[in-house]
């Protein structure tokens, strides 16, 4: 599209994608970057930024954009939820960061890089199991269950549950995406008592996981106080509605996108050590969340218009990583060569997602693995199915064969 000005019939739009819609969003954002880069969406009365530094700079504004009325552009999030009740991506500082202190030491990259042998044998089972049928589902078989594996086990989930809760976290997160939660009422319950259970357990029995440190965690002025139950159920929460497609996204656009493009393929089997910036590559351009939103607390003047106090802010993270005032005419391409000081992918600020690193080693081992065991796999895309909800854009099946592409 170029940088003509557009008539009164072709004015850019905002359109909430999901499912097939999102095959291709890339094409809205521009539109939106170049001519209306602040977007007023009245179905629904909010606002949309989808340029890079405003996005960039509202992110890290929380006490202009704040997180305290939740992240989607629906009004009345935090009173259906209760105040007692909000997660911690609901929190804006100083709560949410002491709460965020508490458990952001399980996720430094030191701390992630401990469970890379687990991942990587967790992954190199699946790869085998997948070499041996002529074509599989790779989102069932592989990218589906790994985020599942890493979040049960930073949440402390024993191996003998770990069916169970597999079992939950799909029905929770097909329901989050949905935007229908109450459809998956039973697992919700059924998880929160047995997290009840497990946080008991871990009362006198601790071990090494994000609940056990928030068990014995003491908080308040005089940090004898200790973190409520709901703090800690809303916490486990998060980490599962948050850390499980995400990641299957990621994988599964990247696996389409080195079928896609066999060249770059071809450059990370030669050189395996530039699969890391590669993962940093697919972060940009991908994109998993594609955009959440924030609640600004003051009138904002931005683009010759006011967002007026109170209003809902989508911050387009998905059109902000393709801007090409920030990342070159060539941004809309896909390079693993690529190289970049700062990407949206993870947010920025108080709100930078606490799982970063472990999304990444997932993202890398799984890289690793797949083009070193088998190097001429297919990802159809084409034929794959991109799953339903507004905010996360991800495949819910993705064809796969572990051979058949010329390398």
């Amino acid at each position: 599209m170029d940088n003509i000005a557009p008539t009164m019939a072709d004015q850019p739009i905002f359109e909430l994608r999901e499912a097939e819609s999102w095959r291709d969003p890339f094409s809205m954002y521009r539109a939106l970057r170049d001519h209306d880069p602040l977007h007023h969406v009245e179905q629904g009365d909010y606002w949309v930024l989808s340029r890079f530094r405003d996005v960039f700079d509202a992110a890290i504004d929380f006490e202009t954009f704040s997180s305290a009325e939740g992240l989607t552009h629906q009004y009345g999030e935090r009173e259906a939820l209760g105040v007692e009740n909000a997660p911690i991506v609901m929190l804006d500082p100083p709560e949410h960061t002491e709460l965020r202190k508490l458990v952001s030491s399980g996720f430094t990259p030191r701390r992630v890089s401990d469970i890379e042998g687990d991942v990587r044998a967790f992954v190199r089972e699946r790869i085998e199991r997948i070499r041996g049928l002529a074509e599989c589902d790779v989102v069932t078989e592989l990218i589906g269950p790994l985020p599942s594996y890493v979040v049960a086990h930073y949440l402390g989930v024993p191996q003998q549950d770990r069916e169970l809760f597999d079992r939950w976290t799909d029905a929770i997160v097909a329901a989050n995406a949905a935007g229908d939660l109450a459809s998956a009422g039973a697992a919700v319950v059924e998880l929160y008592e047995y997290f009840n259970g497990l946080i008991d357990l871990r009362r006198t029995e601790p071990g090494d996981d994000m609940v056990s440190a928030l068990v014995a965690a003491r908080i308040g002025e005089d940090q004898t106080d200790e973190v409520p139950l709901i703090k800690i159920l809303g916490f486990a929460f998060t980490m599962i509605t948050g850390g499980n497609d995400t990641t299957t996204g990621l994988l599964g656009g990247a696996l389409d996108l080195l079928t896609r493009y066999p060249d770059q393929r071809r450059l990370l089997i030669e050189d395996p050590s530039r699969i890391p910036a590669a993962v940093e590559e697919y972060l940009r351009y991908l994109s998993p969340v594609q955009g959440l939103a924030r609640t600004v607390t003051r009138d904002v003047e931005l683009h010759g218009q006011v967002i007026p106090r109170g209003k809902k802010v989508m911050l387009l993270y998905g059109s902000a990583n393709h801007d090409e005032r920030e990342f070159g005419s060539s941004a809309g391409r896909c390079d693993v060569t690529r190289r970049f000081r700062h990407m949206l992918s993870f947010s920025y600020g108080p709100h930078h997602c606490i799982g970063a690193a472990a999304a990444r080693l997932q993202a890398r081992v799984t890289l690793e693995e797949l083009l070193k065991r088998c190097p001429s796999f297919v990802a159809d895309g084409e034929r794959g199915r991109y799953a339903t909800g507004h905010f996360v854009r991800r495949h819910e099946t993705l064809p796969f064969r572990a051979s058949g592409l010329e390398t």
